[in-house]
């Protein structure tokens, strides 16, 4: 119920106002079943833009941090991740891949859409950058499609380090679904998981104009020695 009460009610009109979305390749999403949805991703307002605009419910795999904060804003920032339905992965763990990956089965195995940033985190330049192999493993062993979708002018409306949104104009792009069951029965290959990233990260740079980087985007934001880790964005490596 809070899901769509933020986005028609409480939350919805206010990102209208302020980015404008428009929605290209609606018709690509399915109107039932399971698919990835697997985006670029500039800024926190990826994941307030996307379920705005998209037709159905879209749940993401968040990092455990925001369920695990102190105070009443961190009590008020669990009770709303957990309200609009989005998953918890904890990523410092061993089994951290294993557990988000289990994650991800789980809500496509409800028959519902799952939104996964292939690069790992935010892009720090807004450059497209490598992505990572956890959103092919979870599309091999569920056998659903991939459908590449691109995130334009989030990081106009939200750059890092702003704490005010900028008005812009947002446009969510959606891209043909991509069928991966040529690779049925090769899930755990980790060539085979390689070309399916990289394929979606080719769709993901027509989709999006960006110049593409192949190196991983979490490289370029590593802190120096001593140095306090820096948050990042939940992903299956």
């Amino acid at each position: 119920m809070w899901y769509w009460l933020f986005k028609y009610v409480l939350l919805g009109p206010v990102l209208f106002a302020l980015g404008r979305p428009r929605i290209e390749g609606a018709h690509h999403l399915p109107a039932h079943g399971p698919a990835i949805l697997a985006s670029n991703h500039q800024a926190v307002m990826d994941s307030f833009y996307l379920p705005l605009r998209a037709p159905r419910r879209i749940t993401f795999l968040a990092k455990s941090e925001y369920f695990t904060g102190t105070g009443p804003i961190g009590r008020f920032q669990e009770w709303f991740f957990t309200a609009v339905g989005q998953v918890p992965i904890d990523r410092t763990g061993a089994d951290a891949a294993a557990d988000a990956l289990a994650a991800g089965l789980r809500v496509l195995d409800d028959g519902n859409l799952l939104g996964i940033y292939p690069e790992g985190t935010r892009s720090p330049d807004g450059r497209l950058y490598k992505g990572k192999t956890g959103m092919a493993r979870m599309a091999l062993a569920s056998g659903v499609p991939v459908i590449p979708v691109a995130m334009i002018g989030t990081a106009k409306l939200n750059p890092i380090g702003s704490r005010l949104p900028r008005p812009t104009k947002i446009v969510v792009r959606i891209g043909e679904p991509i069928d991966f069951s040529r690779f049925n029965g090769m899930a755990g290959n980790r060539f085979v998981e390689r070309a399916v990233t990289d394929e979606v990260m080719y769709k993901l740079m027509q989709l999006s104009g960006q110049e593409y980087v192949d190196v991983y985007a979490a490289s370029l934001k590593a802190p120096a020695p001593n140095d306090p880790a820096r948050p990042g964005t939940a992903a299956v490596q």
